[in-house]
């Protein structure tokens, strides 16, 4: 983090601006939003300033700067054309450990300027580090869009609310719940139709509720990894969160999304090495959402994809625990999308089939089904049993030429493609990082064609001829 962001103070404040032409206007104009007391030190105004100082609106210091002018100022700004005076100006304000900005000069920054979406008190600011201006303005445009102009009423009533919410409810979290709900529910709606009484009464009924906050779990699916596939809801659900149980495919981006003083518990499941066994993680949800907490179950993929999902709800459903489920979207959709593998084709493949490849001690894939041409299989977890997954599906009938996939690390910036044939499968296994999704069938032939994504190292075992209808 190049800056650390800040919402100063201003209002009644000296500020000292050094220039008088358009750029010093357009500074003065958002000093002035602020309520600073602003005073200039200029040879001559520009029209607009010239019409604030007529109207007593800013002070005319002096018509050249001095270093002793700083000594009362909360902060200065340099707004002038010539290098040398803005280098004086910046050189002065830092050995007096003043706030300077030398207005498009980073280097002469101890303060910048963010993009700001204004809906005071509500403020929204948006800085690039002074990096890429126009992109922050970008975002801001975009933000403009989205935020509702009612917001700042919004944030004006709750200001008028908080003592008394305070002191109706001392505990931190019960307080927590009784904003969100007011924020998500009629509230907001209410007062953006100008219905501010209404509103009013809404605050005062979810304030008389005084029924201990219920503990919920929500099964939320993170996505292959890429922090853009995440779903809106799952982001929703991931700043609600008051404990995040989450597994290791879970990116490092995504788990940043979460509230940030949701505490965090990692469960996590590597093949042949689990860091907490399966029950203990059960407990450990019926634990926290029986303490009145909202417990997110984090996932990799989709939760209901051989995720576990379901055997965590049932024992949640037991406890009589009020529970949600986000989607999210698995690995053998997302992984094969970003390694430009489509899961079928009308050329090459009629079916897909989402395969474990870890069963339960006992159970037995059903091979002769699975051995089938023109399907394609997508076999989770599949790497590490590799060599038993080429023996049986050539032992029963499938070709051992069949194209084959290895996808590490899918949609994530470091993704490895591996490709070869179904022979060579195992071979193939022992260089693919985890985790892996295993792709099996005629469908790789297209990946040449369809990869889009940039991945980190790409490698052919076997040359596979493209199919001339491709």
């Amino acid at each position: 983090m190049d800056y650390l962001p800040l919402f100063a103070e201003l209002s009644g404040r000296p500020v000292l601006v050094v220039g008088g032409g358009e750029i010093a206007a357009r500074k003065i104009s958002l000093l002035r939003r602020a309520g600073a007391r602003i005073s200039v030190v200029t040879r001559e105004f520009g029209t607009e300033l010239n019409a604030l100082y007529q109207q007593q609106q800013i002070s005319w210091l002096a018509t050249e700067f001095e270093p002793s002018q700083l000594d009362n100022v909360f902060l200065v700004i340099a707004a002038t054309n010539d290098n040398e005076l803005n280098q004086h100006v910046y050189d002065a304000a830092q050995q007096r450990h003043k706030f300077v900005n030398v207005v498009d000069d980073q280097a002469r920054c101890s303060f910048i300027f963010p993009s700001i979406v204004d809906r005071s008190p509500l403020i929204v600011a948006i800085s690039s580090a002074g990096k890429a201006p126009v992109l922050a303005r970008f975002w801001r445009e975009k933000l403009e869009a989205l935020l509702p102009s009612s917001l700042g009423e919004v944030a004006r009533i709750a200001g008028e609310w908080r003592d008394r919410v305070k002191q109706t409810l001392p505990d931190v979290t019960r307080r927590r719940y009784f904003w969100e709900r007011l924020f998500s529910g009629r509230f907001s709606a209410l007062i953006a139709s100008g219905q501010i009484e209404a509103a009013q009464q809404i605050a005062e009924q979810e304030l008389n509720q005084q029924q201990s906050p219920q503990g919920e779990i929500y099964l939320v699916g993170a996505g292959p990894g890429d922090p853009g596939l995440l779903t809106l809801r799952g982001l929703q659900v991931l700043q609600l969160a008051d404990v995040v149980l989450y597994d290791y495919l879970v990116s490092d981006e995504i788990l940043d999304l979460t509230r940030r003083d949701a505490e965090r518990i990692c469960v996590g499941k590597r093949a042949g090495a689990h860091l907490v066994i399966q029950d203990e993680t059960n407990r450990l949800l019926v634990k926290l959402a029986q303490e009145g907490k909202r417990v997110v179950r984090l996932k990799g993929g989709d939760p209901f994809i051989f995720g576990r999902g379901g055997e965590e709800l049932q024992v949640a459903a037991q406890a009589g625990i009020p529970f949600q489920v986000v989607p999210g979207i698995t690995a053998a959709s997302g992984a094969t999308a970003y390694a430009g593998i489509p899961l079928t084709h009308r050329d090459h493949s009629q079916s897909v089939l989402f395969i474990t490849g870890h069963c339960r001690p006992g159970s037995e894939l059903d091979w002769p089904s699975l051995a089938r041409a023109r399907q394609t299989l997508a076999i989770y977890m599949g790497a590490v049993n590799a060599e038993t997954i080429s023996r049986e599906l050539i032992a029963h009938g499938r070709d051992g030429s069949t194209p084959v996939a290895i996808i590490s690390r899918g949609t994530r910036a470091d993704q490895q493609v591996l490709k070869g044939t179904l022979a060579g499968l195992n071979d193939l296994a022992q260089q693919a990082p985890s985790p892996a999704l295993l792709v099996i069938g005629e469908v790789v032939l297209l990946q040449d064609q369809l990869a889009w994504f940039q991945t980190s190292s790409a490698q052919d075992n076997d040359t596979l001829p493209m199919p001339p209808s491709v």
